[in-house]
């Protein structure tokens, strides 16, 4: 088979033409991180009196920093961690926009659920950690101060340690909230299916176990308020799955039942 070089050209063109729209959605994507980050960088004290609420909850009310240039980057940290939040939504959009064009009417409206469900799972996770977690976390950490023997042990956090477990808490459980977005597309995916999940119940709940240990504080009961709302999700998930293989069984049924006609239809 012989390739003339116009075919050549026109293979090329649409290539092209996908790396040139990634191009601008990546730009649209940094453009608007940056313009939030800009943003959230005049209310970087504000975001970060936010983020402290959970100590001060906790009944400490002290953070301090050792470098003369520790709390200019932990506000700058605050800033870009607040401005992905804000940004988030665009993103989305953006690679939404992308990738659709290229799904059928029945991939996109089948995926779409999970779009939309992200972000919401992500919020409830990231939620769950900041109202509840963390100021039960932070007054069992705080309840080791003490007074023994004339030696005063005073806890003295620093910003900067204080903002990275703040959002190692909020992405942690942010992130394993989407185990349900995950297990849904695979299943949708056919990758895995509801029995194979279900004869593995007892390695999902091993790994849930372990996961929560590696990504919280080695305290019981931050891995215990990640680990039982992670299995919760999981049999969540499942049963949804278990409503989807009834709705797949009734419509192959009703596909594969004989039509009987009316008595003197021709």
């Amino acid at each position: 088979m012989v390739f003339k070089i116009h075919d050549i050209d026109d293979s090329q063109a649409p290539l092209l033409d996908h790396l040139i729209e990634l191009r601008a959605r990546l730009m649209r994507c940094i453009a608007a991180l940056l313009v939030s980050f800009i943003i959230c960088a005049f209310f970087a004290q504000k975001i970060l009196g936010f983020l402290v609420q959970p100590l001060i909850a906790a009944g400490q009310n002290t953070l301090i920093y050792t470098k003369l240039y520790g709390q200019f980057f932990v506000e700058m940290k605050v800033a870009m961690f607040a401005g992905f939040f804000i940004s988030f939504p665009i993103i989305a959009n953006q690679l939404w926009a992308f990738v659709a064009p290229g799904l059928y009417a029945k991939e996109k409206k089948a995926f779409l659920p999970f779009l939309l469900a992200t972000p919401v799972l992500f919020t409830a996770g990231g939620a769950l950690a900041y109202y509840v977690v963390m100021p039960t976390a932070f007054h069992w950490f705080l309840g080791f101060q003490s007074t023994t023997t004339g030696l005063k042990i005073q806890a003295l956090p620093n910003s900067e340690d204080y903002l990275g477990l703040v959002m190692q808490f909020i992405l942690a459980f942010g992130f394993c909230f989407l185990l349900p977005v995950l297990m849904l597309l695979l299943n949708t995916a056919g990758i895995v299916s509801r029995d194979q999940l279900s004869k593995a119940r007892r390695y999902v709940i091993v790994g849930i176990t372990i996961i929560a240990a590696l990504i919280t504080p080695p305290d019981v009961v931050s891995q215990l308020m990640l680990a039982v709302p992670m299995y919760l999700l999981f049999e969540g998930s499942m049963l949804i799955m278990w409503f989807g293989d009834r709705k797949a069984a009734k419509e192959a049924t009703s596909e594969t039942l004989p039509v009987v006609h009316p008595e003197g239809d021709a």
